[in-house]
């Protein structure tokens, strides 16, 4: 019988009399309601669980899987060319620029780096923006303001944007940046444009 109870509570659970277990504020069950607790008090403070996992790494991209057409988000078109150069249609700004909903175009250029400029230790595409042609305005989305802040900074006319890299289940390359708070993980994609 002493031994039962031994047993009883080193499995977090106290035995009384026949047959009746009560369970302690250290059972499993107890510690189920603390992680639902903690979870909800994680979300109830906005927290993104995964806002501070590794960013994939990419090591085995080449400049020629990067050159040519890459289209994106609401008409956006970027052309990598062989020589180093750029032609930029309608991209948006990353990270918390994205919020301002400009979108830029002209010309630029741009280089793989594995130099350690983005989110991971791996290569990334440094685009940069040096002769602006046209700026557009994003419409907002039906959870933003109509109207974007009246403090806001100027739209820039120059601008360099970091690229990371990742392959899809077909080993096809993605150029991605973030976008919003770089937290959330909000992910604005380019993708090969048809030949």
């Amino acid at each position: 019988m002493i031994g039962e109870r031994l047993a009883a509570v080193a499995c977090g659970a106290a035995s009384f009399g026949e047959g009746r277990t009560v369970l302690t504020h250290s059972s499993g069950l107890a510690r189920g309601w603390h992680a639902v607790f903690v979870a909800c008090l994680l979300a109830l403070a906005g927290c993104n669980p995964h806002m501070y996992d590794e960013v994939p790494a990419l090591h085995d991209a080449k400049r020629a899987e990067v050159s040519g057409s890459w289209i994106g988000y609401d008409r956006t078109n970027v052309v990598f060319r062989p020589d180093g150069k750029a032609d930029i249609r309608l991209l948006d700004g990353q990270e918390w620029d994205f919020d301002d909903r400009w979108r830029l175009s002209g010309t630029g250029t741009w280089k793989l780096t594995d130099k350690r400029t983005g989110w991971n230790d791996g290569q990334h595409v440094q685009l940069t923006l040096t002769s602006r042609t046209a700026v557009a305005t994003r419409v907002p989305e039906p959870n933003e303001p109509p109207d974007p802040p009246t403090d806001r900074p100027q739209t820039p006319k120059t601008y360099t944007w970091t690229f990371e890299l990742r392959r899809d289940d077909k080993k096809a390359l993605k150029l991605y940046f973030f976008f919003g708070d770089p937290d959330s993980r909000s992910t604005y994609i380019l993708q090969r444009g048809e030949p």
